[in-house]
């Protein structure tokens, strides 16, 4: 499994609003400077994350960009979920066809069922591992899932 450079300073920008407070608004130019990372890529992400309902754009003189809703209730897999694709999503087969037009495996795939499974797997804890967590250093994770374990 890969994490793009997106997915990684994406979710580093959001948990910099986070650690800023609820509704306290930072600038690109701020952004961009904690991070070490250029303003129009900073720019970038955060439209997305904005495309996505997760920032919003605060106008104004003491404006910027701040989370619309508390880290509490923003699981992980949002935030992935609107920064890159998922590990094993419908066009995951097209890309390996080797030379042909359509995989030699379409109808009979041995792997198919353990990507789908790892991907239910691994968004099962995104889902349940929230922006709050990271944001105060929780990483219990097996303590978080325990906790917030999904009914039956």
């Amino acid at each position: 499994m890969k994490i793009t450079a997106l997915e990684e300073y994406g979710l580093r920008c959001m948990l910099l609003l986070a650690d800023k407070g609820s509704g306290i608004p930072l600038t690109i130019t701020e952004i961009s400077t904690k991070e070490g990372l250029s303003i129009p890529y900073t720019g970038k992400l955060l439209m997305i994350l904005k495309q996505a309902g997760l920032v919003k754009a605060v106008r104004g003189r003491k404006g910027g960009y701040s989370l619309t809703r508390p880290p509490e209730e923003m699981a992980l897999r949002e935030i992935f979920d609107a920064l890159g694709e998922p590990f094993f999503g419908p066009h995951h087969c097209g890309r390996y066809t080797g030379d042909n037009d359509v995989c030699v495996h379409n109808e009979d795939c041995k792997v198919r069922d353990m990507w789908t499974t790892f991907e239910r797997f691994i968004g099962s804890i995104l889902g349940r591992v929230m922006l709050a967590d990271l944001a105060v250093g929780e990483y219990d994770f097996a303590r978080i899932l325990e906790a917030r374990s999904e009914p039956g």
